[in-house]
């Protein structure tokens, strides 16, 4: 096609240009692009596939917004779910596509307690204490070009959340006991495992930090939420825990079959997600006889499990249907509907609650109303499934 223009002065003759309309080597370039895009995702899913279509629509945002922001990117979600994963893994996008040049830093916030929280954070002077050795950088300097992780970000307290976003802000501030401030610009990545909506409304987390970190926010998935990619992550567990061992370890195949259905049922929660999952990985790989995981083995382990999770549970489950029944009920009963209480609420209908609750029961039924069950159930407490989601 030739596209021609008008003269531009008294001596042109006015100008043509020749475009080439042969789309095949556009459909080469979009074929590599789109190639660079899926490796830039097997890298945010640190190469574990994924089958889950929510998550997998959130990594692709992730490098969508990682890969063309420098912008803060809040990452929430429970303990476990693999927030400071990622976090590593954003970076090291980052750094591939040229957003960042120097290193990663990273900050538990949550570590971060009285006097020298401020001076992790933002350095000091020996002049502030007089004693020798006490001159430090702080790490707000050692992030300067690069990624500062700001990992439970929700435990911060509220002068270091005040000075923190004015160093975010600005690109400088005031080390302890230095009249001259420190210039450092760097991308801010924070983890929170806490609503910091509800810290906010609470005044226990400042609003305007909140404003400036939640321009781009992710929420990770409990692992409870992604059971189509329970085998895959075994898959990347074993290999892991093969190489921390230096020795080839298997899954007998009805112990296989015993630990992801158990890992897989709605009754199992994971309270601490991957972290616990990862351990129990790595503890049957460790007494596997002959590098064979037994199906006595699993069963173990699976009861090893569900005693820490009582333990660490204490009354929980006594505090959570305090929250909607006020009358005394049978242990028995606080137990039964505390866990329909918590599997309502990781519901995203009543129809799903059931399906989850009666995942065992139903299947020996000719008619299968789970929903009817549910609400049969919860009107014993004068309780409906509206009562339970939406508080």
């Amino acid at each position: 096609m030739i596209q021609t223009g008008p003269p531009r002065g008294e001596e042109s003759k006015g100008t043509f240009d020749l475009i080439d309309l042969d789309l095949s080597r556009y459909d080469a370039l979009q074929k590599r692009f789109d190639q660079q895009s899926r490796e830039y995702g097997d890298l945010l899913k640190g190469g574990i596939e994924t089958r889950n279509a929510p998550y997998h629509a959130l990594i692709d945002r992730i490098e969508q917004v990682a890969g063309l922001s420098d912008a803060p990117i809040l990452l929430q979600g429970e303990s476990g779910t693999g927030k400071s994963e990622l976090a590593q893994r954003i970076y090291e996008l980052k750094l591939q596509r040229r957003r960042v040049k120097r290193r990663l830093v990273q900050v538990n916030c949550a570590t971060l307690r009285g006097g020298s929280a401020l001076a992790t954070l933002f350095g000091q002077r020996r002049s502030y204490t007089g004693q020798p050795g006490t001159e430090r950088a702080g790490l707000l300097r050692e992030a300067d070009g690069g990624v500062l992780f700001l990992d439970d970000i929700d435990e911060l307290g509220l002068e270091e959340q005040a000075l923190l976003l004015h160093a975010i802000e600005a690109g400088r501030y005031y080390p302890l006991g230095s009249d001259s401030e420190v210039t450092s610009r760097f991308q801010v990545i924070a983890g929170a495992s806490q609503d910091l909506m509800k810290l906010a409304s609470n005044g226990t987390f400042r609003i305007d930090l909140l404003s400036r970190l939640n321009l781009w926010t992710f929420r990770l998935p409990p692992l409870r939420d992604r059971p189509e990619d329970l085998e895959a992550n075994l898959r990347f567990e074993l290999a892991r825990a093969e190489k921390a061992l230096g020795t080839r370890v298997g899954f007998n195949a009805d112990a296989a079959e015993a630990w992801l259905r158990f890992a897989k049922a709605p009754s199992t929660l994971w309270p601490g997600n991957f972290r616990d999952f990862s351990g129990a990985i790595l503890r049957l790989c460790t007494l596997a006889p002959r590098g064979r995981i037994t199906r006595a083995q699993v069963a173990d382990e699976i009861a090893t499990l569900e005693r820490r999770w009582r333990a660490a549970d204490g009354d929980a489950d006594g505090k959570l249907v305090a929250e909607f029944v006020n009358t005394r009920l049978d242990p028995f009963d606080i137990a039964q509907l505390a866990q329909t209480i918590r599997t309502c609420r990781s519901s995203s209908s009543l129809s799903d609650a059931g399906r989850k609750l009666f995942a065992v029961s139903r299947e020996d039924r000719k008619t299968r109303n789970d929903s009817g069950r549910l609400r049969k159930y919860l009107s014993k407490f004068d309780l409906s499934w509206n009562d339970i989601s939406t508080r």
